[in-house]
């Protein structure tokens, strides 16, 4: 295998796909290719960053000269995920974070640089091609781009439609040849190869890795706090989340524990070494893999035992937090960790009774649709009667005529949020809301789906959120639901969530789901 081509498998192994990669061969053969990586400064890194930071250690030993970039500009345009005054504190974690985590990785930094996209986003130039780009991009190109990885919501601030045009812009103020990200930046990535010739710029090559499955998967009854092992965590912290984690015997394809071991741990081994599973004598004894295939096929045969693979991977994991942990404790950094990310606040009794903004002021319940008809003066809308554990079923008119077959309707357990202020629908009182998952382009709608098990009337709460009584009714003037709204949506496990706090059963505590759409605005 001559230089470049090993330089190109370096760069492309475990990747799902590559736009461009005759350019990139073109340009292995006579230099070095500069990469960047951009990630918003929001929520605290987690162990799942070593997936991208493994593609990082493979391009740094191809000899790329890669740049990360702290988009801390991006994380306030994304529906205000972290406000100003947290920013610069975050981004200064994230720095330290990730250097961390790659000198737990025995990475050479040499031709790493650390840019944050404040530095050259708010400057004349930069701010000039913002203005170029918004002439020729489109509002439909602009949404599109950004539906998958922009806080999805039904009347759009104008940030949320800039965001996809910034990433697309970094690329020519960075002076990259590749950018690399997940596949669910792909239509970001063919934007910027749409309209950055339009300014007059070069298209760029795109490496996308691919969607790889939570760490802890999406069968996990836990809260939020649970479901992501933290940087800091300690070994035993570590073990009880892993010891939550899914892991089903057999499943290779959606299981975050083995995902793991390919896109962490199988890249970084050295030559030499081995991934040992390590198991009592009467299960089998150790047992070692040099390639991850190996490994893949003896779990889909029920070979290895998923308590074995899991104590496995929890060894390694510690393994890559133990000089983290080290760094960490820098009292410097350690006062930076608290400022950054204070705790948070839960919510009592006495904080309910403040005028707070909380998911502990909706009232949304399980309901049984018992009768269901087309509205008389409208063809888009259904008027149902519902059965929410009250007295008298509800009236509540909903606009799936196009998305649900009426049969489909009948007898169906929905989530209904019911203290709107009723209103009339053409001519119908609606006592309530259908709760749905959505997508515009192209438009689909799913009801969401109740918890298993769960009875008319039961109440659905959100995680680290269950104190507190409803309103009676929400006040419109104060737009509760409208600030609430923009935070509630699917997650890549079709859970709902709102602020990656799920909604459960109060009763059970079982998760409310959908069918299909995943990071769908949920209204």
């Amino acid at each position: 295998m001559s230089d470049f081509e090993e330089k190109k498998h370096l760069i492309t192994r475990n990747l799902q796909e590559v736009i461009g990669e005759e350019k990139l061969v073109e340009i292995l053969k006579q230099r070095d290719v500069k990469i960047y990586w951009g990630t918003a400064t929001t929520g605290r890194p987690h162990v799942a960053y070593f997936v991208p930071m493994s593609k990082i250690a493979d391009f740094l030993k191809a000899g790329c000269e890669v740049t990360i970039l702290f988009a801390d500009l991006h994380a306030y345009l994304d529906n205000m995920k972290a406000p100003w005054d947290l920013l610069a504190l975050r981004t200064e974690y994230y720095e330290a974070a990730i250097k961390a985590m790659l000198t737990s990785l025995e990475v050479p930094l040499e031709k790493l640089r650390f840019v944050r996209g404040t530095d050259y986003q708010l400057s004349k130039e930069f701010t000039l091609d913002v203005y170029r780009l918004s002439s020729v991009i489109t509002e439909h190109d602009a949404k599109k781009a950004g539906a998958e990885v922009v806080k999805q919501v039904e009347y759009p601030v104008l940030s949320s439609l800039l965001y996809p045009g910034l990433q697309a812009l970094d690329e020519e103020y960075l002076k990259v040849d590749a950018q690399f990200g997940g596949v669910d930046q792909r239509k970001i990535f063919t934007l910027a190869e749409k309209y950055l010739p339009r300014l007059g710029y070069a298209k760029r090559i795109h490496l996308m890795n691919p969607m790889v499955p939570g760490l802890t998967g999406g069968k996990m009854s836990a809260s939020e706090e649970d479901s992501k092992i933290d940087l800091l965590d300690s070994p035993a912290v570590v073990k009880k989340k892993l010891k939550k984690a899914f892991c089903e015997p057999g499943n290779i394809t959606d299981n975050g524990i083995l995902s793991f071991t390919k896109h962490v741990i199988f890249p970084l081994m050295k030559q030499d070494e081995v991934f040992k599973i390590c198991r009592a004598e009467e299960h089998g004894g150790n047992v070692v893999y040099c390639k991850f295939e190996d490994l893949e096929q003896a779990y889909a045969k029920q070979e290895i035992h998923p308590g074995d693979l899991k104590a496995s991977v929890e060894q390694v994991i510690n393994k890559l937090l133990a000089p983290i942990h080290e760094i960490f404790k820098d009292s410097k950094l350690q006062e930076l960790t608290k400022k950054a990310y204070p705790p948070a606040k839960k919510v009592t009794a006495n904080a309910a009774a403040i005028d707070e903004v909380t998911p502990s002021k909706l009232d949304i319940r399980v309901g049984r649709i018992v009768e269901v008809s087309r509205h008389p003066d409208a063809d888009s809308l259904y008027v149902e009667k519902i059965d929410l554990g009250e007295e008298e079923p509800r009236v509540v008119v909903s606009g799936l005529v196009n998305y649900v077959p009426i049969e489909e309707m009948q007898n169906r357990d929905v989530v209904v949020l019911c203290n709107l202020k009723p209103a009339k629908m053409r001519g119908i009182e609606s006592k309530g809301m259908v709760l749905c998952a959505s997508i515009d382009d192209p438009k689909q709608v799913e009801p969401l789906l109740p918890p298993k098990d769960s009875q008319p009337g039961e109440r659905i709460v959100v995680e680290d959120y269950v104190v507190g009584e409803p309103d009676d009714v929400l006040n419109p003037k104060k737009k509760i639901w409208e600030k609430l709204q923009v935070d509630l949506k699917t997650n890549v496990d079709l859970f709902a969530v709102w602020q990656g706090n799920k909604l459960i059963s109060k009763v059970s505590g079982n998760p409310v789901t959908t069918k299909c759409l995943v990071n769908a605005p949920i209204k």
